[in-house]
């Protein structure tokens, strides 16, 4: 008895302190922006909004978090629409490697990533005079999201019976009405997933943007961020804890807009 409530004590501590170190930053950024003085630690703050205007005094705040916007609605839509064409393709249509090219294709994506391709990439956004555009950036980044996307989706799309398939075209559908009505419908939690997923990988996204996007006026907030200091060079918290409060909200509204309006959960069907 006195091992199991020992156990119990453990566990409810390890928990405990598990939770507490996600929660700590949490308070720290629902608290600091709004703390006259703050620092680095977690403390009851005292009540101001001046954190608040001087944050949309700076110059470049507001305008980087709309070009995250931006960027990340290209990326996420590309990505999106190019995932569900190509997992469908590869899940209907049977081609010879097919497994193996979707493991080749993830691999790839997982090795050749980060600072190893940075410089094959400049050169060819370089040449194609891509280089400061914000299109081509969500190119970039859509193309490194596709390989992941396309092997999550395909999943999804492997789940819906093709027997849902064959009773649409027996009534008359084209391959594109059985696409949007029929194989769309019962893979949403699959789409809802990617495009939740493929937002936060490009809203968090520093490095491409850091290089593909020189002009400041161009740059997102996840470039924006690492340039706010003060006039001594260290990190200015004035600014900072406001910014990092309005750079997490677009990714909160989205996961909550995405849960209640399509789910991750599976949703209805044709009974077979």
């Amino acid at each position: 008895m006195n091992a199991l409530v020992l156990r119990r004590i453990g566990y409810s501590v390890f928990m405990a302190v598990v939770l507490a170190f996600f929660a700590i930053p949490m308070l720290w950024l629902a608290s600091a922006p709004f703390d006259s003085r703050p620092g680095l630690g977690l403390r009851w703050p005292e009540w101001t909004l001046d954190n608040v205007g001087a944050t949309l005094d700076h110059p470049y705040a507001l305008g980087s978090l709309v070009n995250s916007v931006v960027l990340c609605v290209i990326a996420t839509a590309v990505t999106t629409a190019l995932a569900t064409l190509a997992a469908y393709a590869l899940s209907r249509v049977r081609i010879p490697g097919r497994d193996a090219l979707l493991y080749l294709l993830l691999l790839l994506s997982s090795v050749v990533t980060g600072t190893a391709a940075m410089v094959p990439i400049f050169v060819m956004m370089f040449q194609l005079g891509l280089i400061n555009s914000q299109f081509g950036t969500a190119l970039v980044i859509a193309g490194g999201m596709l390989p992941a996307a396309i092997f999550i989706l395909k999943d999804f799309v492997d789940a819906v019976p093709r027997s849902y398939e064959e009773s649409a075209r027996v009534f008359g559908a084209s391959p594109g009405q059985v696409l949007l009505h029929v194989v769309l419908p019962v893979a949403r939690p699959g789409i809802a997933t990617i495009l939740v997923w493929s937002f936060v990988q490009a809203w968090g996204n520093f490095l491409l943007p850091f290089l593909l996007l020189r002009d400041v006026d161009e740059q997102p907030a996840a470039v924006l961020l690492q340039t706010l200091r003060d006039e001594g060079g260290s990190a200015n918290l004035t600014v900072i804890p406001v910014f990092s409060l309005l750079y997490s909200i677009p990714v909160i509204v989205l996961y909550l807009f995405v849960s209640k309006r399509y789910g991750f959960r599976f949703h209805g069907g044709i009974k077979a």
